[in-house]
């Protein structure tokens, strides 16, 4: 788990993607400046390696941030209904906008996923035993309620392949000229490793907060932003990806402890590794066809998620 080892994983699995797909790209073609080779790079694997590290990084930093403020280690965009409210929001944001540009499904997403959030901490305030299995099964719960909502509208207003579109996450179709939303994500993971200290005292409860001097509401709420938002981008440039803010920050604070700051970089780092290491097993298991990174990190990290479960004690 040491940070350097991470690197040198990344770089060598990022060098294995480039060169992995149904068209031949090979370094004595690059170095030759074969121009066919060239636009391959250009146009697919760049863009679409440039993706898998940005969603891999910021949905892990995303569940690091909530599991912070929940003071929950099975809390994650994934089971606090925040991806399914953005999807409520992707299909608003069609039937509002017949032609909407990626901005506005993204605003809109946000302003759902942000609500969903909200929603989520209410009842987790409302919830009377802290139970550590109970909260996320709840937010499981509320994530498939609002899912079904989803559906319904979708089916009512013939938006149902649209909207699946969202449902699982695909690096296939990514490529140059419409990924290039993903970068948002980039400043907003900035924001969230300067205000890690800040989450890291917020998780420590609202009256050790409050007594050290931190304006807890507003630290919460710009945690809860950064998740939406992220969430959001994510959704809309690549699609639904689910545990993996769930299983990388319980790796990692195996190993780093809680201390946000501390563990941010190495669970920035190790999901994107995770989700290079399943994207790349996804594109040779059935070559030349592929499996979706949705359904390939779906099954391992349902897998993790299982064992975390059996396992449940030690996170207690």
């Amino acid at each position: 788990m040491k940070i350097r080892y991470l690197i040198i994983l990344l770089f060598l699995l990022s060098l294995i993607s480039l060169f992995i797909g149904v068209s031949p790209v090979n370094i004595y073609g690059v170095l030759s400046f074969d121009q066919e080779q060239i636009q391959v790079l250009l146009i697919s694997r760049f863009p679409r390696l440039i993706s898998i590290i940005i969603a891999g990084v910021s949905l892990s930093i995303c569940g690091l941030i909530m599991q912070q403020l929940t003071r929950n280690k099975f809390v994650s965009p994934t089971t606090a209904g925040t991806m399914d409210s953005a999807r409520l929001g992707v299909l608003v944001a069609l039937m509002l906008f017949t032609s909407a540009s990626p901005i506005q499904k993204m605003l809109v997403a946000f302003v759902f996923a942000l609500i969903g959030t909200f929603i989520f901490m209410k009842i987790l305030d409302s919830i009377k035993v802290k139970d550590r299995i109970f909260i996320p099964l709840v937010g499981l719960m509320f994530g498939n309620v609002i899912g079904s909502i989803t559906t319904f509208f979708a089916y009512k207003n013939d938006l149902i392949q649209s909207i699946g579109s969202w449902l699982q996450g695909d690096f296939s179709t990514i490529i140059s000229g419409q990924y290039e939303l993903i970068y948002l994500s980039v400043p907003l993971m900035i924001i969230a490793y300067l205000y890690a200290n800040k989450f890291t005292i917020a998780g420590m409860g609202e009256d050790f907060a409050t007594n050290l001097g931190l304006p807890f509401k507003q630290v919460v709420n710009i945690g809860l932003v950064i998740v939406a938002l992220v969430s959001s981008i994510v959704l809309l440039t690549v699609g639904m990806i689910p545990f993996l803010g769930l299983i990388i920050p319980n790796i990692v604070s195996i190993y780093a402890g809680d201390h946000l700051k501390n563990s941010l970089p190495q669970t920035a780092l190790l999901g994107a590794v995770f989700v290079l290491t399943c994207d790349i097993l996804g594109r040779v298991i059935i070559y030349p066809y592929e499996i979706s990174i949705g359904m390939m990190v779906g099954v391992i990290g349902s897998g993790i998620f299982l064992y975390m479960l059996i396992r449940r004690k030690a996170y207690e």
